[in-house]
C-alpha cells in the first residue's frame, strides 16, 4: 500500500469513529442512574416551530437529560403522554404578579393555563427593591417561576415622587442609579407605563437616558406606551426610536388599538413593526387574545388633573373650577373616540363597594339616582375616584384587529394579569389565555398552526427576555414541560363568570416536579426565581 492510500484508510476509519462517539454520546443521559421521569409516548413539540414527531423526554434533578426514543433508559416513574401534545411550558412575558403571588404562592390561575414562567413588573410597575423580591420568591417556593422587569414609575417615585414636572439633572442620575442596582440584582430589563403616574410625566430623552443603562447591562425595553388610541402611531414610533437611540431590544407591550374610531387601524400599526425589524431593529410584540383590556379607572381622567396622586386629585375636585374642567375633558375624550356614553366600562374589583363589581359605568350611575347622560356618569367616576378607584374592564377593541395582530411571528403571549385571589369579577384572560390561543385561534379559527402558536408561547418569550434554560425540549433545558390535548383544551372563563380554569391539560410540570396531572394542582411548589443577565453578587 502506498503511504497516500493509507493516510486516506487513517482519515475515514477516525470520520466512522467520530461520528460513533458522538452518536453515544447524544443518546445517553447527560446524569448517571435512571431518570426520575420519562415522558413517553408524545407528540413533542420542542418549542422551535417544527412539527411535531413522536418521542419521549426523560427528566433527572429538575433538567431534561434526553429526547428521543428512550425505551431502554431507566426511570423512576413513566407517565404515559398517550399521543397528546408534549411541549415546554409557556412562558408570560406580561404579569402583574408582584403582591398577590405572596397572597397564594401555588398561582392556580397559571399553573391551570399552562404557565410554568412569568415575567412581572410590567407596565412601569415592580417591585421597589428587585433583589429583595426574588429572593422572597425562592423563600416564599412559588409554583411558577418568577423574572421581573424594573419599572420605570418605581424608579421615578423613589428619585422624585409623583410630581406632574420634567426631571432635574440630579434626578435623572439618580433614576439611572437605581436602574443599574436594579439590572445587578436581577432585573431582565425596565418597563414603561406612559399612561400612568408618573410615567405618564416623563419626556422621551428621560426615557432614553434611563434605557442606555438598561442596554449596558444587556436588558430589554418593555412599554405600555403612550396613547393606544386614536395616538397609537406616534407612540408606537417613540417605543421604536427609544430603542433606536438606547440601542436597546424593544418589547411593546399589550399591542392593540382601543376605541371605536380606531377599528382596523392594526393593518397601520402592525407593518410598522415588520418595518423596524427590515430595518434592521429588535422590536417584537405581546397581546392577549381578547376584544377587551383592564386597567385603572384613573385612566379615564385627565393626565394633569392625576399629578401628586389621589390625594391631589380629590384637593382638585374640591375646586368648581377645575371639577367641571375636569369633566368637561372626560367628555370630550368620550366624544373622540365615539363612545355615546360609559356602559363599556365594567368595574371588575371596588374595595369601597364590592357590590358594584361586575357592573358597568352607566348601570353604577342609575343606581345612584342620577341621570342617563355623560355629564353625570363622569360625576359616577369622580366618585369611585374619591372612594379608592377601581380596576376595570374595558370592551374597546375589535376581534378582527386581534386576529390580525395574532398573524404577526413576532407577537407573543401576555395575559397582562396577576395570581387570581379569588376575589371581584377579573378579566378572564386572568385564567384562561394560552388555552383561548390554542382553543379558538388555533383549532377553530385556524388562524395560526399548533407549532407557531408553541413557538410563540415558549421559546420566542425565552429568547426575547434572555431566559437561557427554557422555552425549548433539549437536552440540558429545565423541565418546565406540559402535556396536552390539542383537540380539548379550552379556556372556561368568561366575562360573567371568569373564575374558571382552563381544561385540557394532562400535566404541568415545573423544574422537574409535577405541578399538575390530569387537570388537578399538587401541592407542589417547584418554581424559583430566574435572574437577568447583568446580576451581581446575588446568592441563587
Amino acid at each position: 500500500m502506498n503511504q497516500l492510500f493509507i493516510m486516506r484508510i487513517y482519515f475515514v476509519c477516525a470520520s466512522l469513529l467520530s461520528i460513533i462517539l458522538f452518536s453515544c454520546k447524544t443518546s445517553q443521559p447527560a446524569s448517571t442512574g435512571p431518570a426520575d421521569y420519562i415522558i413517553e409516548n408524545g407528540k413533542i413539540l420542542d418549542g422551535t416551530g417544527n412539527s411535531w414527531f413522536y418521542g419521549d423526554v426523560a427528566v433527572k434533578s429538575g433538567k431534561i437529560i434526553a429526547v428521543g426514543h428512550l425505551a431502554n433508559m431507566q426511570a423512576t416513574k413513566r407517565i404515559n403522554a398517550q399521543k397528546r401534545i408534549v411541549s415546554p411550558g409557556f412562558i408570560d412575558v406580561h404579569a402583574h404578579i408582584e403582591n398577590s403571588v405572596f397572597e397564594k404562592p401555588t398561582a392556580d390561575n397559571y399553573i391551570h393555563d399552562g404557565v410554568t414562567t412569568v415575567v412581572t413588573g410590567n407596565c412601569g410597575g415592580s417591585a421597589d427593591n428587585i433583589k429583595e423580591f426574588l429572593h422572597r420568591i425562592d423563600s416564599v417556593k412559588t409554583s411558577i417561576n418568577v423574572a421581573s422587569l424594573v419599572g420605570h414609575n418605581t424608579i421615578r417615585r423613589a428619585a422624585m415622587g409623583l410630581d406632574n414636572r420634567l426631571a432635574t439633572s440630579a434626578e435623572q442620575q439618580k433614576m439611572e442609579a437605581l436602574a443599574e442596582q436594579a439590572m445587578q440584582e436581577g432585573a431582565v430589563g425596565m418597563s414603561t407605563g406612559l399612561i400612568y403616574v408618573p410615567g405618564m410625566f416623563s419626556n422621551t430623552s428621560e426615557v432614553v437616558g434611563i434605557a442606555k443603562v438598561i442596554a449596558k447591562n444587556n436588558g430589554i425595553y418593555a412599554s405600555h406606551i403612550r396613547n393606544e388610541e386614536n395616538g397609537v402611531r406616534d407612540a408606537i414610533q417613540e417605543a421604536i426610536q427609544i430603542g433606536i437611540d438606547a440601542n436597546i431590544p424593544v418589547q411593546i407591550s399589550h399591542f392593540k388599538v382601543s376605541g371605536r374610531t380606531n377599528w382596523g387601524r392594526s393593518k397601520e400599526t402592525v407593518p410598522m413593526i415588520d418595518s423596524a425589524r427590515a430595518k434592521g431593529y429588535d422590536v417584537s410584540i405581546d397581546q392577549y387574545p381578547y376584544t377587551a383590556s383592564s386597567t385603572n379607572l384613573g385612566v379615564r381622567i385627565p393626565d394633569w388633573a392625576l399629578g401628586g396622586g389621589t390625594d391631589s386629585l380629590k384637593i382638585r375636585l374640591e375646586n368648581p373650577e377645575l371639577h367641571k374642567r375636569i369633566i368637561e375633558e372626560m367628555i370630550v375624550s368620550q366624544n373622540k373616540y365615539q363612545y355615546p356614553d360609559y356602559s363599556y366600562a365594567f368595574v371588575a374589583y371596588h374595595s369601597a363597594d364590592t357590590s358594584l363589581n361586575g357592573k358597568n359605568i352607566s348601570r353604577i350611575n342609575i343606581l345612584k339616582g342620577r341621570k342617563p347622560n355623560m355629564t353625570d356618569e363622569a360625576e359616577t367616576i369622580l366618585d369611585l375616584m374619591k372612594a379608592g378607584g377601581a380596576q376595570m374592564v374595558y370592551h374597546s377593541m375589535n376581534e378582527e384587529d386581534v386576529k390580525f395582530i395574532i398573524r404577526s411571528p413576532f407577537a407573543m403571549i401576555g395575559a397582562d394579569a396577576g395570581v387570581s385571589t379569588g376575589k371581584g369579577m377579573p378579566h378572564p384572560r386572568t385564567y384562561g389565555t394560552n388555552a383561548r390561543v390554542l382553543g379558538r385561534y388555533v383549532r377553530e379559527l385556524k388562524i395560526i398552526s399548533l407549532e407557531e402558536a408553541v413557538r410563540r408561547m415558549t421559546s420566542l418569550a425565552a429568547q426575547k427576555f434572555q431566559l437561557k434554560d427554557r422555552g425549548l425540549l433539549k437536552e440540558g433545558f429545565a423541565a418546565d414541560i406540559l402535556i396536552f390535548d390539542e383537540n380539548t383544551i379550552n379556556d372556561k372563563a368568561t366575562f360573567e363568570n371568569p373564575h374558571q380554569f382552563s381544561t385540557g391539560f394532562a400535566l404541568v410540570m415545573v423544574n422537574g416536579q409535577v405541578a399538575l396531572e390530569n387537570d388537578v394542582q399538587s401541592s407542589t411548589r417547584s418554581g424559583k426565581a430566574l435572574y437577568g443577565p447583568a446580576t451581581l453578587h446575588v446568592k441563587r
